[in-house]
């Protein structure tokens, strides 16, 4: 059985992938969540329904791949791995399907500045990373390049990955992405949106550090 506190980090992973659903960023198993934990991470195993998923069930995965061989990781671990080697100040990767964000990456557009918010995402844009199938090295790289001096990216034809310093952080990040992707679509539906100045979103990223729940 896991020790307690790393019980109480596997049981915050359950409960982040139930409010994802419960949030409407995500539907069924579809999305995943990994939180770096002492040499590795733990990640969420592979096709388990979240309402019976159990802290048991949740996989810790050294930082060189490795994991108990009787139990099955999300098939989308090697990002989730990778992106931890490559940004030593995340601590927390979140993976969903939202709508929007999924609308968009379908169509291959990234997120302009379109409102000020873009900047809790790192930058003056919400980056798409290239398609590649599910769970390969491929899509691994592309989303690690996506994400470079970025906390979100959508992935094209899939979905969308958020990261923090904390999973609280990663998940609101989730739910603000999808916000702005919802206000893009919309913008669209009526013309081309007019769009935030560099130097505007460069002032807000001054001004919006910190910005969010607490970590913890």
């Amino acid at each position: 059985m896991p020790a307690k506190s790393d019980k109480d980090k596997r049981q915050s992973i359950i409960d982040a992938c139930r409010g994802m659903n419960a949030l409407g960023i995500n539907q069924g198993t579809s999305g995943n969540i990994s939180l770096r934990h002492d040499n590795g991470l733990l990640i969420t195993p592979t096709s388990v329904p979240y309402e019976t998923m159990q802290p048991e069930q949740i996989v810790f995965m050294g930082l060189d791949g490795s994991h108990d061989p009787s139990q099955r990781p999300s098939s989308e671990w090697r990002f989730h791995l990778d992106i931890l080697r490559a940004r030593p100040e995340v601590n927390a990767v979140v993976h969903a399907h939202p709508p929007y964000s999924t609308i968009l990456a379908i169509m291959n557009l990234e997120i302009p500045p379109i409102h000020y918010m873009i900047a809790c995402a790192g930058g003056d844009s919400i980056r798409v990373a290239p398609y590649a199938t599910f769970g390969t090295q491929e899509l691994s790289e592309h989303a690690v390049q996506a994400l470079e001096g970025r906390l979100a990216c959508l992935l094209e034809h899939h979905g969308m990955i958020a990261v923090g310093p904390s999973l609280s952080k990663a998940m609101w990040l989730s739910v603000e992405v999808e916000a702005l992707a919802r206000q893009y679509h919309g913008c669209l539906q009526i013309g081309t949106p007019r769009l935030l100045p560099k130097q505007e979103i460069k002032n807000v990223l001054g001004r919006i550090a910190g910005y969010g729940p607490a970590d913890k």
